[in-house]
């Protein structure tokens, strides 16, 4: 006859007694098909927290296995869907009869977009982290998707100062001319006396948080994506050629910005976004000036929201 293994988590008492707000796992391992608005579902490598509530105070414990268990099933089976993701929330409270009453589950990736080039046919891959987080509490589901976008900001103070510099270097160079050819001037401007400063820019990042409401089926990450660079203009590039690069720079001179601009930028772009009940940004300029960075963060203002 085989030997009954014991089982401690049902058949122990707590020897403290006490309920508990989250008991689970984090980074746990999973590849997971990633279900994607209007496009085919991405294979992706994820690493995972599931939690449930104890609500018992005398129980040892709670079942960690069933969670992962499911965690396993949902990789092998199925696709991560705002439907499946749902189903998966209340299979961890089902699992949990009369232990647990809520639910959480979060999933951190990096999402591979391939992406064109500005000008040029060229195109690369770039790297998007991206976490999906869901909670069910109460009955009350809530949904939340964030992606990180990094882009380039260039300062328009700094710009200011160096078009400044540029005119003095002018006026210097045809001091006592009654008359410059345009030949000259054009020649001029492109030697390193002509453009005897620059603007300081910088790799920035877009972190943006959205509440998604239930009128999705798959995650628009990818629309999220495109509105936040449409919004700010300067994408970070993936394969570049002369001309994307003289592209990117024309950009930067015409989007120059301090984060407070990106921000505004963003928070307007997310306003006319409909699949989102709230959204909470915030931009960091990682300073090539100074050896600290600038910060800008705001929400959409709703209430019982997100707070900044």
């Amino acid at each position: 006859m085989p030997t009954t293994m014991p089982d401690v988590a049902n058949h122990s008492s707590a020897t403290t007694e006490g309920v508990l707000d989250w008991v689970g796992m984090s980074h746990i391992e999973l590849p997971l098909m990633f279900s994607v608005a209007g496009e085919a579902p991405r294979q992706v490598s994820a690493k995972v927290e599931a939690f449930v509530n104890l609500k018992d105070p005398k129980a040892k414990g709670i079942h960690m296995s069933r969670l992962y268990l499911l965690l396993d099933q949902l990789s092998t089976e199925s696709s991560l869907s705002f439907a499946s993701l749902s189903q998966l929330l209340n299979e961890f409270i089902s699992s949990h009869e009369d232990l647990s009453t809520h639910a959480f589950v979060k999933f951190d990736f990096e999402l591979h977009l391939r992406r064109k080039a500005l000008i040029t046919e060229k195109q690369g891959w770039k790297a998007y982290p991206v976490t999906i987080t869901g909670q069910l509490k109460e009955g009350k589901l809530g949904v939340e998707m964030k992606v990180n976008v990094p882009y380039s900001s260039t300062c328009p103070c700094s710009a200011a100062l160096a078009r400044q510099l540029i005119q003095e270097a002018f006026v210097a160079k045809f001091a006592g001319h009654q008359q410059v050819s345009a030949e000259l001037v054009k020649d001029w401007l492109g030697t390193t006396q002509g453009i005897v400063a620059t603007p300081h820019s910088q790799r920035s990042i877009a972190e943006i948080k959205v509440q998604l409401n239930n009128k999705v089926a798959d995650f628009p990450v990818i629309a999220l994506i495109d509105a936040i660079e449409d919004a700010l203009q300067t994408p970070v590039q993936a394969a570049v050629k002369r001309a994307d690069e003289q592209e990117f720079a024309r950009l930067n001179g015409q989007n120059l910005m301090f984060c407070e601009d990106a921000a505004r930028r963003l928070k307007h772009a997310l306003n006319q976004l409909s699949e989102f009940d709230d959204f909470w940004l915030r931009v960091n300029h990682y300073e090539s000036l100074h050896a600290h960075d600038a910060v800008a963060v705001t929400v959409k203002g709703v209430s019982n929201g997100y707070h900044a």
